[in-house]
């Protein structure tokens, strides 16, 4: 990703529109709202209802929707889509005395919120056009509830409060893998199977400044793979199963013949 320097330049707006969702049954990371409810997506990892975002040249005037449009006074940032540079290069570590910075402090706000309106299950900075090395995460008991019990029991679904991991290092731990599933914010419509570790070491700092470390399994663990690949200018579609690609639309469709079967290996 580009330098600290180069942030001030990236500025990118955010204006949603509802859309209609159906239903979908079959492991991923993304889900859809039922009942009415919105489900989160994975980067995610893992979905809710889906919005759609402002293209073109006003979506490059700037970071905030509307500038200059004196009735917003606090909108969030847009989410950057596949093909967008700060997508498919590294980014920049921060350095320990700019944690607490009252930049990367908003930063870090920003992306909760656009993380949880999405709402997803994670986020990356890169997802907001910031190439820094920050992720936040975050799976709720409401969001596993719209999914099936027999989804979640296959994918080790737990929830765990929000996370913020800056500078985040991982880990795989073992040699179990999974295929599911995978969609992300920045990839709309479209999910493919992703193999995942089952169990990651993930060290960094808190938003703080604190060291942190933790240890994931299941389906956290897969967000966070998810998510710091992100931080390394990688998406899900780089990793996927080939033939496996497919729309929202077709996602209970049989898998090609010689495809892994979903689940742990």
């Amino acid at each position: 990703m580009e330098t600290i320097q180069r942030f001030s330049h990236r500025i990118f707006p955010l204006t949603f529109t509802n859309k209609s969702f159906r239903a979908i049954s079959r492991a991923h990371i993304l889900t859809r709202p039922v009942n009415g409810h919105p489900q989160p997506v994975i980067g995610p990892i893992l979905t809710a209802p889906r919005r759609s975002h402002s293209s073109g040249l006003a979506s490059r005037a700037g970071w905030f929707i509307g500038m200059g449009d004196k009735k917003k006074k606090n909108p969030l940032p847009d989410i950057v889509k596949a093909g967008d540079p700060v997508l498919h290069e590294p980014a920049q570590e921060i350095r320990p005395d700019e944690i607490g910075s009252d930049r990367i402090q908003k930063i870090i706000d920003d992306m909760v919120k656009v993380m949880r309106v999405a709402p997803g299950v994670g986020l990356a900075a890169p997802q907001i056009g910031i190439p820094l090395r920050i992720i936040v995460l975050e799976d709720t008991q409401e969001y596993i509830s719209y999914a099936s019990k027999q989804e979640t029991k296959a994918q080790d679904r737990r929830p765990f409060d929000l996370l913020v991991v800056i500078n985040p290092k991982l880990k795989k731990i073992g040699n179990k893998s999974a295929f599911f599933f995978e969609g992300c914010l920045s990839v709309d419509e479209f999910r493919a199977v992703v193999e995942r570790h089952l169990e990651v070491e993930v060290t960094g700092f808190d938003r703080n400044g604190q060291p942190v470390k933790v240890n994931a399994s299941g389906w956290q663990a897969r967000i966070f793979q998810h998510e710091c690949d992100h931080l390394e200018g990688t998406l899900y579609v780089d990793k996927m199963v080939p033939r496996t690609f497919r729309t929202v639309k077709n996602l209970d469709l049989p898998l090609a013949v010689g495809c892994p079967k979903l689940g742990v290996r």
